[in-house]
């Protein structure tokens, strides 16, 4: 018999997206992995990388163009901080609503709903996911254990994308829908105040004085 998914058709326009919160730690891991997928490898224009953020029903109009979507983002599967987990098609929108771990999970799983009850859904889903180590630390940069999960999910997408028949060659990728520079990883991290200069669990004003 003859398999399905071999039989499909290569997709015509991709959308690759990172989605989570930079300001919360490993919720960052999605937006840095589509930044580091545009800094080291050059794709062609059919492919569309962006950084979804927190947008939710916003990111509809994105996946509607799209024949082909491949997600990034820090999910969890309940498994080990650091354990990534890939998940594709039917299954996707299940582990993106399992256990919401913020507000970004269930407007991304409404957004794959509305677009499947539109009939504009991707006909591929792949999610490329990471258990998080740390999320409550506000301001805060990814865990090194998260980090360094960064590239070898990145190398997960190319290689999708070359079974998709995208030709996908080391380099540089110009996307302008990511993030403001100011924003990258080393920007961001490096330029963070330390704990004692700037409170990362709210306003300290409404904190009591420490002794």
């Amino acid at each position: 018999m003859e398999d399905p998914v071999a039989s499909q058709t290569n997709p015509t326009n991709i959308l690759v997206m990172g989605i989570g919160n930079l300001l919360w730690a490993d919720e960052g891991f999605g937006v840095r992995c589509v930044e580091h997928l545009s800094q080291t490898w050059a794709l062609p224009e059919n492919v569309h990388i962006l950084d979804g953020g927190t947008q939710g029903l916003y990111l509809l109009p994105f996946l509607e163009s799209a024949d082909a979507l491949i997600v990034f983002d820090a999910v969890d599967y309940g498994l080990e901080p650091g354990t990534m987990k890939t998940v594709a098609d039917d299954e996707v929108p299940a582990f993106m609503g399992a256990k919401k771990m913020s507000l970004h999970q269930t407007g991304f799983q409404d957004v794959i709903a509305t677009a499947q009850l539109l009939g504009r859904c991707p006909e591929r889903l792949f999610l490329i996911g990471v258990q998080p180590v740390e999320l409550e630390d506000y301001g805060g940069g990814l865990r090194p254990l998260t980090a360094s999960r960064v590239a070898p999910a990145v190398q997960i997408a190319v290689d999708t994308l070359r079974d998709w028949g995208v030709d996908v060659q080391p380099g540089q990728t110009v996307a302008h829908d990511l993030a403001d520079p100011s924003l990258t990883r080393d920007a961001y991290e490096g330029g963070r105040p330390s704990e004692d200069a700037a409170c990362r669990t709210g306003d300290d004003r409404f904190f009591p004085v420490k002794a």
